[in-house]
């Protein structure tokens, strides 16, 4: 019989529980079903001034996949901020490139390699999450070409016109985030990834958001908007949904479970399921590593309504793979007071005390700051700092090293 040693931590109201590691299993794998394209495009190769030749200078891609409407544009937007400079679309450019760039990322939107337009993709009954709508050759030759520092002639998809307009210029930067439906879809695409992300939004709270999204920022209406839902959802059950088993980090967010039969879906509990063993990546813990931890934060020192929130972290497993978890369920009421609980976890990748709840008040107007979303998004962008800079400074010593023996 296994032996749990329990720690009591004593904090005015706060309580935490701590016990030694216990397995469980959370998902099942799902058929994979596959669909190449056979289509193919040549891409344009540029000058010599457009190709990056030192190792340290070779571009760092991390992948983030999920479905229309889950909140992938406000994770890039924090993800960038973390690395410094607005990102914005190419200067003099298509006005409506989906391409954000800053000092430090380049942005690209995997819908710009849908193969069909709109009217296409109505004419041959198939959605954009559909393999069969989209260019993976294309997508793979000049991701690989960025990565190898080689600028593009990328192609861009409007998504107001719903029409494949002229390409666009892509010169390799220091980190290139691919982000869309299927980053990790393709084999040859998901090996070129540095790191990778998937946003695993539950059907209540993805209608929420998608309903917001699409009403407000897009005109359509609340009749469209179920119709799109429900005609997506075979091909994203598939074809998306399957990719997060391959992710390195996925941040998943449901209902919450402090409110008994809680139909609102305005309080959420969010999870950042972390795989063990990803290279120059060490998930974020709280309290002990590798424990089991259950925790109610103080109320005096972290103020929030009804429910309250609590916070949970331990090891499973994810699709056979190893994994840490770290949960937060509930919503916070003050940003300021956050530095209470970050100053509870460990391995957040910060440059000084305090930075994740300088990055959560400098953006407290983004969707999800009040909650579990803002934050693991924040830790993530800073946990992707860390990735990069250690990558970059293992290119630096690799020849070094080389030199040496």
């Amino acid at each position: 019989m296994a032996v749990s040693t329990v720690y009591t931590v004593q904090s005015l109201n706060s309580t935490c529980s701590i016990s030694t590691p216990s397995k469980t299993h959370l998902k099942f794998n799902q058929k994979h079903l596959v669909f190449y394209t056979t289509s193919k495009k040549t891409f344009t190769t540029k000058r010599a001034s457009d190709i990056s030749c030192s190792a340290e200078d070779k571009t760092v891609v991390i992948g983030l996949a999920a479905d229309s409407g889950c909140g992938k544009s406000t994770f890039m937007r924090r993800l960038t901020s973390v690395f410094g400079g607005a990102a914005e679309p190419p200067k003099g450019g298509n006005p409506d490139s989906n391409t954000l760039i800053s000092d430090t990322t380049t942005v690209i939107c995997l819908d710009d390699y849908h193969s069909l337009d709109r009217t296409g993709r109505k004419e041959k009954g198939v959605t954009a999450l559909d393999p069969r709508a989209n260019d993976f050759d294309l997508m793979y030759e000049q991701v690989k070409a960025i990565k190898d520092g080689v600028a593009v002639d990328k192609p861009i998809y409007n998504h107001v016109s719903g029409l494949l307009d002229p390409p666009e210029v892509i010169k390799p930067p220091k980190i290139l985030v691919i982000e869309g439906l299927h980053p990790m879809y393709d084999a040859r695409v998901r090996d070129l990834l540095d790191f990778s992300i998937y946003l695993d939004i539950s059907n209540e709270v993805k209608f929420a958001w998608k309903i917001q999204r699409d009403m407000a920022e897009r005109g359509h209406s609340l009749e469209s908007i179920k119709a799109s839902i429900e005609a997506r959802k075979p091909d994203f059950d598939a074809y998306i949904d399957p990719q997060k088993q391959y992710a390195d980090a996925v941040i998943e967010v449901l209902p919450t479970e402090l409110i008994p039969d809680d139909n609102e879906g305005k309080v959420l509990r969010v999870r950042l399921i972390m795989k063990e063993g990803v290279k120059f990546f060490n998930p974020v813990y709280l309290f002990d590593e590798g424990s089991t931890i259950s925790w109610i934060p103080c109320g005096r020192k972290l103020t929030c309504s009804y429910p309250g929130i609590k916070f949970t972290y331990g090891p499973d497993t994810y699709y056979g793979n190893e994994v840490s978890v770290l949960e937060m369920d509930g919503q916070f009421d003050r940003l300021d007071e956050l530095i209470y609980v970050e100053s509870h976890l460990s391995n957040i990748s910060t440059k000084f005390y305090g930075e994740v709840t300088q990055q959560m008040l400098k953006h407290s107007d983004f969707p999800g700051s009040n909650n579990g979303t803002g934050l693991f998004q924040t830790i993530v962008g800073l946990k992707i700092r860390d990735l990069y800079e250690q990558i970059v400074a293992s290119r630096v010593g690799a020849p070094l090293e080389a030199t040496k023996a």
